[in-house]
């Protein structure tokens, strides 16, 4: 149910963010979120703010027009420090473009930041 969400959500920030729009409005979850705040981060979006409609949390995401491709990886790959560079190449245009967001026992981040801290974790998304 989440990689669902998740993929929904980057879908419609892909789609928004190609046709030049400078928000979009994707359902929320902590997830999600965090994902956001890793793409945040690397300027792939510059903001994101949550709020409430009735019962329901919604994420209204501000758009910076850099983003390529992002997509969520299904099924999601284990994967430890030594593997880093056989999923940059699968999922990455070209060295050093773009991000891989991974989920570790330190939180949700880039393979970047999990490479510097060399721990391993689980591939939840690519961004570039």
């Amino acid at each position: 149910m989440q990689m669902d969400l998740l993929a929904d959500a980057l879908n419609q920030i892909k789609i928004c963010d190609k046709i030049g729009k400078k928000e979009c409005i994707v359902r929320h979850s902590k997830l999600i979120e965090n994902v956001l705040e890793v793409m945040k981060k690397y300027g792939y979006i510059k903001n994101y703010l949550v709020l409430k409609e009735g019962n329901f949390l919604k994420i209204k995401v501000f758009l910076s027009n850099k983003i390529v491709d992002c997509k969520a990886i299904k099924p999601r790959f284990p994967f430890n420090t030594k593997e880093f560079l056989k999923f940059e190449k699968r999922y990455l245009p070209a060295r050093d473009k773009g991000i891989l967001i991974v989920s570790t026992n330190k939180g949700v981040m880039s393979h970047m930041d999990a490479k510097s801290l060399n721990i391993g974790g689980i591939l939840l998304a690519y961004v570039y």
